[in-house]
C-alpha cells in the first residue's frame, strides 16, 4: 500500500496535480486546513481538484476550516475525526482542529477534548497490526510543533497519547514553519508543512513493514 498525505492547503491546491504518482496511490490523506477560514463551498473546490486525480481519500478538518467543513467531510464519508478506518492490516485514525491558539480560530478543542477524541478514534483500530494517527495539531515538544520564535505550541494530549499507545506513525501539520520528522519512542512524527511549499508525505506498507518520509516536488 502506498499513501500520499498532505495538508495545510488553504485553498492553494493547484500544485497538487504535480505530486508524483498521486493518481496511482492507494490512498490520499488530507491532514487538515483545506481552506483559509472557508466553508463548504471552498472545501468542495479543493476536494474536487483532488478527487479528479484520485478518489480514494480520507480527510480531517483543520482549525482554519469552518465547522461546516467538518460536517461536510462527515457527510461525504471521508472524515476520520474521532474515528478510525481499517484497510487490511492498517488502522488509520484521526483528530482534526487544534488545541487552543491565541487567534481564536474556527475549530479549537481543549486538551481534555483532544484526549477524548483521540481515544475514541483509537478504539476503532486498536486491534490493527499497523496504526497511523493523523492529527492536524502536532504533539507537544517535537520538531513538528515549533513556531518561528522557537516556542513549542503542540498538544499535550496528543503527545501523551503517543507516549502511551505508540502508533507506528503520526502524520501532522498545522505549524507551517515546522516541516520536519521526529520520534516519540518508536512513533515516527512527520509534518510536511504547507502544500504550497511543495512538500508531502509518502508512506509505503508491505506486509508488516512500514516506512514513511517527507518528499518534495
Amino acid at each position: 500500500m502506498r499513501i500520499i498525505a498532505f495538508g495545510d492547503i488553504h485553498m492553494d491546491y493547484k500544485c497538487v496535480e504535480e505530486i508524483p504518482n498521486i493518481k496511482e496511490a492507494d490512498l490520499i490523506i488530507i491532514t487538515g486546513d483545506l481552506t483559509n477560514y472557508g466553508g463548504v463551498g471552498e472545501a468542495q473546490v479543493v476536494l474536487k481538484a483532488i478527487e479528479e486525480l484520485n478518489k480514494n481519500i480520507l480527510a480531517l478538518h483543520g482549525n482554519l476550516d469552518q465547522p461546516s467543513v467538518a460536517e461536510f467531510l462527515v457527510e461525504k464519508g471521508i472524515s476520520i475525526h474521532g474515528k478510525g478506518v481499517k484497510i487490511s492490516d492498517v488502522g488509520i485514525f484521526g483528530v482534526g482542529g487544534s488545541n487552543p491558539t491565541p487567534f481564536d480560530t474556527p475549530i479549537e478543542y481543549t486538551e481534555e477534548e483532544l484526549k477524548e477524541i483521540v481515544l475514541r478514534a483509537y478504539k476503532d483500530v486498536k486491534d490493527s497490526p499497523i496504526k497511523i494517527l493523523v492529527s492536524h495539531t502536532p504533539p507537544l515538544n517535537t520538531n513538528a510543533d515549533v513556531i518561528s520564535s522557537g516556542v513549542h505550541v503542540g498538544s499535550r494530549a496528543i503527545r501523551e497519547f503517543i507516549e502511551e499507545y505508540q502508533p507506528e506513525l503520526c502524520l501532522t501539520g498545522h505549524i507551517h514553519e515546522a516541516k520536519s520528522t521526529d520520534k516519540i519512542g518508536d512513533t515516527l512524527i512527520l509534518n510536511p508543512g504547507m502544500l504550497c511549499a511543495r512538500n508531502y508525505i509518502e508512506v509505503n506498507i508491505e506486509g508488516n513493514n512500514i516506512s514513511a518520509e517527507l518528499k518534495g516536488f
